[in-house]
Parts: structure tokens; C-alpha cells; sequence
């Protein structure tokens, strides 16, 4: 006969009927869930942490020379004041625009000569007699036409020499973000310019912190692009700004009651890659790999030298497919330093970027990729829809074929005006 207490711990041993199957079936499929859940996680992130252009130690060519900043070339004011008659009011019109953009004529000083100062410039080449220059003057009432070349070629060599260097066009740029690798929503480059000024906002939003914005502003100068604020807003902190004075020749910061000199030539973070830009455009065969360019660059609480080396040309792909660039980089400066850029320019995009990736001093990453329209027909010249020349950015010495009869010149550092509607695709007009 069983005790008591021997029943009692026979009921509570634990049931082994239908009811222990189903707990394991439980647990097994909370397990298989969990899993599931995991593995799709995997498959997000590495989705979405996979750059369309992982970043690759490239090595860096040997140094071929060292740039420093340097004047740009500037040419005189116009051509039409040389000789008003020389050309018809509608070819002069058409030729406005053009010359609008074109940093050569930002100097009054650089004024062109008077119709009787290129004349008697003319009689005095051609070694003819003081009566002789009288005769001319006299001709260059009858006949406009017979002069209008003549003054332009006096003029012609009045040009100041210096570095090529031509204003990307205006435009909204669209880019693909990333930030630490992470895919985030499209970016933005607004980027307006002309022959006096410009101003770049660059747009990275960021999830749970907010959109990061870095801004420049000014004008340009005999050095190019010439900052007057750069101004950074990290999500919702506040505003950093750098002022450029350039009536004290200092560089004056808010997050710091530090102050620089100014020196010529001195950029912010993001005026750089356009300064760079406008001096490749300027001039592409100049940079071949392991030729190097110094920037002074300023940030929001410092500034200091970066050396651009030239890379080479580079093939990287886009969501629109693969495009190929030149590949610019800033090395550390010493060990330790994490602060670097990478820019990648497109020739088919008129030397746009179509590639940034600028990492922090924290290791912090950002990467803009090009996501508009690859334009790769027009690789090698750049025509507006209506069919009128546009000097292609591959052929600096292709004239404009409406302007060729007012400037007889070639200018190899005119860029595309900003209001033709010929820039490349995947850029949006403001």
C-alpha cells in the first residue's frame, strides 16, 4: 500500500502527455522567430551599410609637384566697348549672357582700351607716320568693320596671366547619403554662382538627429572662390560660423574667441571642393596623378593646410549605373589624424562631383553619391537642347560658334552659363 506522501509526489510530476509537446513546440518556434528576425536584421544592414563605392586604400602616386594657390586668369572687362560698331546690337546681346559668367571680366580695373587708344597702338605696330594714324582714325569711322579685329588683337595680349579656372554652372544637385555607411535619405547640393558671387548649402539629413547643413557664402576674387561665412548646423545644435573679414585680413569664429589670418586664396570645407572643381575645369590636363594642390581650409574653429593630391581616373558606380571621374583625396596629415576628404569629379557632369566622402576627426563618415542621370552621351561636349555650341569641358579651345565674330579668342576658361539650359542632366534648375 502507498503512502501519502508517495501520492503526492506522484502528482507533481510533470505531465508527459499532450501538453509537454505543446510547450517545446513553443519555445521551438519562438526560437525559429528570433532567428528570423535576426537574419532579416543582417539583411538590412548589410543592404544598407554596403557603399555603392566601398572605400579601398588606393595607393597614393608619388608626389609629381606641389600647387599653391596662385592668381586666375582674367582677361579685359568686354569687347563691345572696344569698338561699339563692330559687331550688331543682337550679336552683342547673344554674347552677354556667355560673357556673364566668365571671371575675367569681374576687374573694372582691367578696363579695355578706347577705340583711338587701339588705333594708334595699331599704327605704332605697323611703324606708319603720325598722318598715317590720322588716316586710320578717320577709317575707323567709315568702316567699323575694318577696326573691329584690330582693337580686339591690341587688346588680346592685355590679358592677366595665371591659372585656368572656370565657375561650375548653377543647379540643384541630388545626391544618395550615407552616413557611417549606413544608407539615409537624398541629399542635396544647392549651388548658385556667377561672375561676382556664390553660395553653396550642402543638405545631409540623419535620422533621430536631424538634417546637417553646411552652408558658404562670398564672392570671387582674384584667387577664385572667395568665402565670406561658412556657417555648420548639426541636427538641432547650434549654428558654428566662420567670418572671413577680409577688410581686417582675419578669419573670426563663434565657437572660439580665436582668430586667423586670412590668407589669399583661404577656403572653407565645402567652397574647396568647388574651388577644385573650377580649377580642373580650368585646366584638366594639368592634374595627372600625383600632382598636388594646397588649399588653406577653414573650419568652424580652425584652419589649416590640406594637400590634394591627384589620385588618377576612377570608374565608380552610381545607382544609375557606373561613371567614370578623377579621384582627388587628403591624406592624413599625421599619425592619428582621422580628418580626410575624398572627391570624385566627373568630366560627363562638367566636372561636378559625383563623389564625396569627408571623414570627421571622430571617424564620423558622410558620403554623397551622384544619383541624376549619368549624361554619358555627352561625355565629351556639353550642347544645349536648342543646338547652340556650348565650349565642351574636354575641348577647352572649342569657341563658341555665336560669339566667335565679337570674341575671335578662344577662352579656355569660359564655363557653361549658368542660365543656359544645357547643364548636365540629373541637375535641377533653381
Amino acid at each position: 500500500m502507498s503512502s501519502p506522501s508517495a501520492t503526492h509526489r506522484t502528482d507533481r510530476t510533470p505531465p508527459s502527455g499532450p501538453r509537454a509537446g505543446l510547450r517545446a513546440w513553443r519555445w521551438i518556434a519562438v526560437l525559429v522567430l528570433v532567428a528570423v528576425l535576426h537574419w532579416i536584421a543582417a539583411q538590412w544592414v548589410e543592404r544598407n551599410r554596403a557603399n555603392l563605392n566601398p572605400s579601398d586604400n588606393a595607393r597614393v602616386p608619388v608626389q609629381v609637384t606641389l600647387l599653391t594657390p596662385e592668381r586666375i586668369e582674367r582677361k579685359p572687362a568686354a569687347a563691345a566697348p572696344q569698338a561699339p560698331a563692330a559687331a550688331p546690337a543682337h550679336k552683342a546681346a547673344a554674347n552677354k549672357p556667355h560673357e556673364q559668367h566668365v571671371l575675367t571680366a569681374l576687374q573694372p580695373a582691367a578696363k579695355a582700351p578706347s577705340t583711338a587708344t587701339a588705333a594708334s597702338a595699331t599704327t605704332a605696330a605697323s611703324a606708319v607716320a603720325a598722318a598715317a594714324a590720322s588716316s586710320a582714325n578717320a577709317s575707323a569711322g567709315v568702316n567699323g568693320t575694318g577696326t573691329a579685329s584690330a582693337p580686339s588683337a591690341a587688346s588680346a595680349p592685355q590679358a592677366t596671366p595665371g591659372v585656368k579656372f572656370a565657375v561650375p554652372p548653377s543647379g540643384e544637385l541630388q545626391y544618395d547619403t550615407f552616413y557611417n555607411g549606413v544608407r539615409n535619405q537624398p541629399g542635396t547640393i544647392h549651388w548658385t554662382s556667377n561672375a561676382q558671387s556664390y553660395e553653396m548649402v550642402v543638405s545631409v539629413p540623419l535620422p533621430f538627429v536631424g538634417t546637417f547643413v553646411y552652408s558658404s557664402h562670398g564672392r570671387i576674387d582674384a584667387f577664385g572662390l572667395a568665402p565670406d561665412q561658412y556657417i555648420e548646423k548639426r541636427g538641432h545644435r547650434a549654428e558654428d560660423v566662420a567670418i572671413f573679414n577680409r577688410t581686417d585680413k582675419k578669419i573670426a569664429f563663434t565657437r572660439t574667441p580665436a582668430t586667423l589670418p586670412l590668407p589669399d586664396g583661404a577656403q572653407d570645407r565645402f567652397s574647396m571642393v568647388m574651388q577644385l572643381a573650377s580649377l580642373v575645369r580650368g585646366d584638366p590636363a594639368a592634374y595627372k596623378p600625383g600632382v598636388t594642390r594646397q588649399f588653406f581650409v577653414v573650419d568652424n574653429d580652425s584652419g589649416e593646410n590640406w594637400p590634394i593630391v591627384t589620385i588618377g581616373d576612377e570608374t565608380i558606380r552610381t545607382a544609375q549605373g557606373y561613371l567614370d571621374t578623377r579621384h582627388f583625396k587628403r591624406l592624413p596629415r599625421h599619425d592619428g589624424d582621422m580628418r580626410r576628404i575624398d572627391v570624385w569629379l566627373a568630366p560627363s557632369l562638367g566636372w561636378l562631383p559625383a563623389r564625396i566622402v569627408q571623414t570627421e576627426p571622430n571617424g564620423t563618415q558622410f558620403e554623397l553619391v551622384w544619383r541624376g542621370k549619368l549624361n554619358a552621351d555627352n561625355a565629351n561636349s556639353s550642347v544645349n537642347s536648342d543646338n547652340s555650341a556650348v565650349p565642351s569641358d574636354d575641348s577647352p579651345n572649342a569657341p563658341p560658334s555665336d560669339t566667335s565674330a565679337v570674341a575671335p579668342e578662344p577662352a579656355p576658361s569660359s564655363p557653361v552659363d549658368s542660365t543656359e539650359p544645357g547643364s548636365p542632366s540629373g541637375i535641377i534648375k533653381p
